[in-house]
């Protein structure tokens, strides 16, 4: 999953990869969970983009507290 992860981040900027990075170390679970949940709304005919914007939403105070916890 790291290195598929990896991939889609590449061409993002330094700092927010090895944020994003953090974010899958520290929360494995949190982020199959979000993954799954993207897969399902693809599945049913939303295109990735909006899937993924959906799903963040939905995890969006999960996400910041894992966030948080990362820069201490």
């Amino acid at each position: 999953m790291k290195q598929m992860i990896k991939r889609q981040v590449k061409d993002m900027p330094k700092d927010q990869q090895e944020m994003i990075m953090t974010l899958v170390d520290q929360n494995p679970e949190l982020l199959k969970t979000i993954s799954v949940e993207i897969q399902a709304k693809i599945k049913k005919g939303i295109d990735q983009q909006s899937a993924m914007m959906q799903v963040m939403m939905d995890h969006k105070e999960e996400l910041q507290r894992a966030l948080m916890k990362g820069k201490k």
